[in-house]
Order: structure tokens, then C-alpha cells, then sequence
């Protein structure tokens, strides 16, 4: 039987094992984190998240020399977006060590008075303060004005969202009071009041525009707005809770910098406290998690600071986290409902992912209609049937998954699903593959029909047009399978034909639904901009299996320019059956480039539809 490596516990992996999970997990996490961080759309939930770092980081205490270069345990966050200025942070905008339960938390505080050398009677206080589901912002202000303000980014650089901030009436132009410091930044959550949020949604719907999916969603696509006075017109608000460079910090204890803040006029959390112990952090996280359901904003757990700052600053940080904080973060929020039926998605890679649907039922004041289920090992695992009773869980406002199934409500008629051996949007053969490398079966079922499924296609050109692709103004989801179905685009290279075609076209775009002669030259204009782009987004926007953003980038910067990358594509296609090939070696040879990535690479240039296209 062929096992799994992420089903292997970390006490079990032999190092080769060991080296193909890091590499698994750090291609897993980097997709998460520009989800989240890019793209304001996560997929998994925060406990899901979390234990990916924390499998990742065990493995690499275990086995520290095969610690990867682009390691998850080096990186915070996502790099920032192409539409805004960049801007780099003085000081790295660390992210946090998690606690999930109490003896976490007692292991933690232990761990600080060891490394400060404390003896058995010296006191250690530290700050207890609700952790805010929002986005992160630093803000600099120099003599006292506020000159430039940023997202946290991958946490080395930002985006220069200075506009959008100052339009936050949190948020101070210039700061209040005297002998201000010549330099500081203020660091803290822009989030969104859950009354606010559905004041919002309601504008929206009745203006005929898509709902946002969470108050989170909304803070952060508010945020990344070109247009300022859009922001302006969304009810953002800031908390301010900690401070990046500073050429004079206003207090020698974390709280008292707190209340140099909101003497300058800043937003503070009323709920921080001191705690003296472990009994009194831990009280404190009874009490933020009681008070929860009461609070008009989303918190997601507790941070614990040491006070004193010359210990902070003795404790120091190590790689993405700093040493003398922590958060104790809450369990996931659940719920009862009935599982009505199950769908089967179709992805561009011909991925069949199942989705539930459920009998509609709130989950942390959110309704919730669907939730993930994975792959079909995972429903029988988990024995999921249409018709069972089952536990949805909602956790970090993401899609929501079933934890498990209430068997003694299961009714007599449930039987075990059966998954699909044909694609339901072509009818072509569904496969799991096995990797000639490893021997082992992919979890995923795909389509064998390439281009000739629709859904395939589709997705495909989704992903070719997305943010982090062509990013092609205009050209969105619904656009794609607009154009799609009838028969507009039905390739990445009739987007770029697209407007040779209308001017022949007795149907052009202006006198389409939804379209007007203005915005068919909007978009005909952003295609053409678009015509020349950046080698890592063009790599990327190509879909092949295994080549995400990092991969892309790798792959770029060893080629140099397209046209080396696409000749020693096609000479590594060309090559595929030889027992000895010198292009494979020297893309093996790069770092972070692997066998699966090869054969991916190998595969779709061996396609000449693919060759014609690029």
C-alpha cells in the first residue's frame, strides 16, 4: 500500500519523505498565503493554515538541513501587488507565533522568563489584548504628520496605500500633543464593524452589485482601491496596537506606548489588560471569548506581549515572529445542518473537487450554503453522505468544511457516494494519476478531456486573465464565461484578436448585454496594454500544473527572457524519452524546480495546441 507523506506523523518521516513533504508544504502554503494576502479570498480556514506551518516547522526542527530557501518559516505574508507603489518597511512586520490551548500558553510564558535568565520571584508581566480579524497597516509620520502609510505586504514591503488610509477617521493626519517623535510608525487593524458591514451590503445589493463574504473581505478589498474616494465611501476603522520604526518610543512598557497612542489621537482597544501570570492570561481569553458574541467586530483570538520593553527587546525575534508575543488563538465556530447534495467542480487542471450543499444555516452570524469537501478520499474517510447530519465548521471567515458526521441521524435511504469516473461537464474519463516518481496515486480525480471540456477551458482562461496572470482590467470571471459561451474566447489568443474581430463582427461588443461603446474601448485598450508583461506573470499565466507564482519566478529568472525559456521548453518536450537530456538537467539543477515539475513542463510542451498558442 502507498502511503501518503502528509499522513505520515513527523516522528515517522525518513528524510527523503521528509524533503518531498517541505516541498509539498511550502507549494501548499504560498498558494494560501496569496490567497489570503493577495487576492482576499482564502480557501482553507485558520486551524487548517496553522497546522500546515506548524507540520512544516516540525519537520524542519527535525531535519533543520533541509530547511528549503523559500521556507514558509522564512516568509510573512504575500508580496505586494504590481497596481501600487511599493513600500519597503523600516522595520519587518513580523507576524505570530500561535497558542491553541492553555498548556501552550504556560509554555510560552515558562519559555520567556528561561531566556530572560528570570529568577523564581521576579515578576513578568505581559499585556492581554483581543486579536483583530482585519488587515494589517503601518502607518509613518514624521514631526508629527502622517507622510506615508502601507499593508504589511510579505512583511519586508508593502503597498503604498497612503490615500486610501488617510480617508479612515480612526486615522490621524497629524498627531495631537507635544515633543512628538521626529520619526514613528504606528502599526495597527483597519477592520470593519459587523453593523457597518451589513449597512454596506445592503448599499450594494440594492445598487445591483456583488455582496461582500465577510467584513474581513470587505476591510481589505476597500483597502486596495486605485480610486481613494471608493475607499472614502466604505466605513473603515483602525485599532492601533503596536509600532515599527521609531526614533523615540513614548513609554518604557508596552501599555504605556497604548496610551501614548490614543493621547494622539489614535483608536485603542479598551479591552488591553496586564496580566501578572499564566492564570490571568488564560482569564483574560475566558473573558475576550465570552464577551465575543457581544462585540460589533470580528476577533479571532488573544495577543499576549511582554510589557516590559528592554525585555522585548532582549527577547528579540527569530525569523518571521518575535520571541515576546503570541497568539491564543480561538477554536473554529460550528454548527448543525443537513447535507442536501454534493457537486462536483470542474478546475482548469481538470480537478474534480467535490463541494457540499447544505440545508443553509448560520455559522458565526454568517449563512452558509456550502462547504468544502476536498477530495473523495476525504469523503470516505469521513463516510459523508447526501442526507447526513453533519458539523460545518467556520473558522477565519473562509469556506466553511464538515468536521464529521452524526451517524445515529443518518437516515435509512443515505448510502455511501460514489465519486465520479466521467467529468459531469464533458463526459471524458476521470483519473487519479500515479506519479511515475514516487509510485504514488494522486489524491485528485481528473478530467482526461484537456480543451475539450468546457469547464477546463474556462477555468483556464480565468487563471490566464487573473491578478497575478495578464491581470487584464475588465476582464473578470463572469466576462470570461460570458465570452466563453459565445463563442468570443475560446483561447488565451483570442483575447488578443478580440477587437480585430468586433470592428467585422454584426453583433460587436457595445451592442451586447451589459456593454456600452465606452466600455468595450476600456476593455480593448486593457487588453492592449496588456500585450507585453513581465516573464514570471506570462510563466505563470500559462496554467501548467505545478508552476505556481514562486516556481515561475525560479524558472524566469534562470531564462532570462521568453524566447530562452519557450526554446528550452520545447527542446525539454522534444527530449522527454531521452535517458539523457542536459536542458533536464539544468532545470533539475535549479533550486526549488523538481521532478514533478519537469514532467508538468514536459507534458504541456509536448502539446502542439500549446506550442501554437504561446
Amino acid at each position: 500500500m502507498i502511503v501518503k507523506t502528509e499522513s505520515i506523523p513527523v516522528a515517522a518521516l525518513t528524510q527523503a519523505q521528509a524533503e518531498e513533504e517541505l516541498a509539498r508544504l511550502a507549494a501548499e502554503i504560498e498558494a494560501h498565503d496569496n490567497r489570503y494576502y493577495q487576492q482576499d479570498a482564502p480557501a482553507i480556514s485558520d486551524a487548517e493554515y496553522d497546522a500546515l506551518r506548524l507540520r512544516n516547522a516540525e519537520i524542519e526542527a527535525r531535519f533543520p538541513a533541509l530547511r528549503r530557501p523559500d521556507s514558509p518559516s522564512l516568509r510573512v505574508g504575500a508580496a505586494p501587488l504590481d497596481a501600487f507603489k511599493k513600500a519597503p518597511h523600516a522595520r519587518p512586520m513580523l507576524s505570530l507565533d500561535n497558542a491553541f490551548d492553555d498548556r501552550d500558553v504556560a509554555d510560552f510564558y515558562e519559555r520567556v522568563r528561561r531566556f530572560l535568565r528570570l529568577g523564581d520571584a521576579d515578576p513578568l508581566v505581559l499585556t492581554a489584548e483581543p486579536k483583530i480579524d482585519g488587515v494589517s497597516a503601518n502607518l509613518r509620520y514624521e514631526n508629527g504628520r502622517l507622510v506615508r502609510g502601507a499593508t504589511r505586504g510579505d512583511g519586508l514591503v508593502g503597498e503604498d496605500i497612503t490615500a486610501n488610509l488617510r480617508t479612515i477617521a480612526d486615522i490621524p493626519d497629524n498627531l495631537a500633543g507635544d515633543d512628538l517623535p521626529a520619526v514613528i510608525e504606528v502599526r495597527g487593524e483597519v477592520y470593519m464593524a459587523h453593523s457597518d458591514f451589513a449597512a454596506l451590503n445592503e448599499r450594494q445589493q440594492a445598487a445591483g452589485k456583488q455582496a461582500f463574504m465577510n467584513p474581513r473581505n470587505a476591510a481589505a478589498g476597500s483597502l486596495r482601491q486605485l480610486d481613494s474616494k471608493v475607499t472614502a465611501a466604505r466605513p473603515l476603522r483602525f485599532f492601533a496596537y503596536a509600532w515599527g520604526e521609531a526614533d523615540a518610543v513614548p513609554g518604557d512598557t508596552q501599555m504605556a506606548v497604548i496610551e501614548a497612542f490614543a493621547n494622539w489621537g489614535f483608536t485603542t482597544n479598551p479591552m488591553m489588560r496586564r496580566c501578572a501570570d499564566v492564570a490571568a492570561l488564560i482569564a483574560a481569553y475566558t473573558d475576550f471569548s465570552a464577551l465575543r458574541p457581544e462585540l460589533d467586530y470580528d476577533i479571532d483570538g488573544v495577543v499576549y506581549k511582554v510589557d516590559r520593553l528592554d525585555y522585548q527587546q532582549r527577547l528579540g525575534a527569530v525569523s518571521r515572529a518575535p520571541r515576546w508575543a503570541i497568539a491564543h488563538k480561538f477554536p473554529a465556530e460550528q454548527a448543525q445542518t443537513v447535507l442536501e447534495d454534493i457537486d462536483i467542480q470542474v478546475g482548469r487542471t481538470g480537478a474534480l473537487t467535490p463541494v457540499a450543499k447544505l440545508r443553509p444555516v448560520t455559522v458565526g452570524g454568517v449563512v452558509v450554503s456550502n462547504a468544502t469537501l476536498h477530495n473523495e478520499d476525504e469523503i470516505a474517510r469521513k463516510d459523508v453522505r447526501i442526507g447526513d447530519t453533519v458539523i460545518v465548521q467556520r473558522a477565519g471567515d473562509v469556506i466553511p468544511q464538515i468536521v464529521r458526521v452524526l451517524p445515529e441521524r443518518r437516515p435509512q435511504s443515505a448510502v455511501p457516494f460514489e465519486f465520479p469516473g466521467i467529468c459531469p461537464a464533458c463526459g471524458s474519463h476521470a483519473e487519479r494519476e500515479i506519479n511515475k516518481n514516487t509510485g504514488k496515486t494522486d489524491v485528485v480525480r481528473r478530467c482526461s478531456g484537456g480543451l475539450i471540456c468546457p469547464a477546463q477551458a474556462v477555468e483556464r482562461l480565468k487563471h490566464f486573465v487573473s491578478r497575478d496572470a495578464f491581470d487584464i482590467d475588465g476582464l473578470g470571471s463572469k466576462q470570461v464565461e460570458a465570452f466563453y459561451m459565445a463563442g468570443l474566447v475560446q483561447r488565451p489568443s483570442d483575447i488578443f484578436t478580440l477587437a480585430a474581430r468586433d470592428e467585422r463582427s454584426l453583433t460587436p461588443l457595445r451592442q451586447r448585454e451589459g456593454w456600452g461603446a465606452q466600455s468595450a474601448k476600456n476593455l480593448f485598450a486593457a487588453i492592449e496594454a496588456r500585450r507585453r508583461i513581465e516573464l514570471p506573470r506570462f510563466i505563470y499565466a500559462l496554467g501548467i500544473r505545478y508552476v505556481g507564482q514562486t516556481t515561475a519566478r525560479l524558472l524566469a529568472k534562470h531564462f532570462g527572457t521568453g524566447a530562452q525559456f519557450i526554446s528550452a521548453m520545447q527542446q525539454l518536450a522534444d527530449e522527454a524519452e531521452c535517458e539523457e537530456s542536459e536542458i533536464r538537467d539544468a532545470v533539475l539543477a535549479i533550486d526549488g524546480v523538481g521532478p514533478a515539475v519537469i514532467d508538468a513542463l514536459q507534458i504541456f510542451f509536448s502539446e502542439p495546441h500549446n506550442r501554437d498558442e504561446i
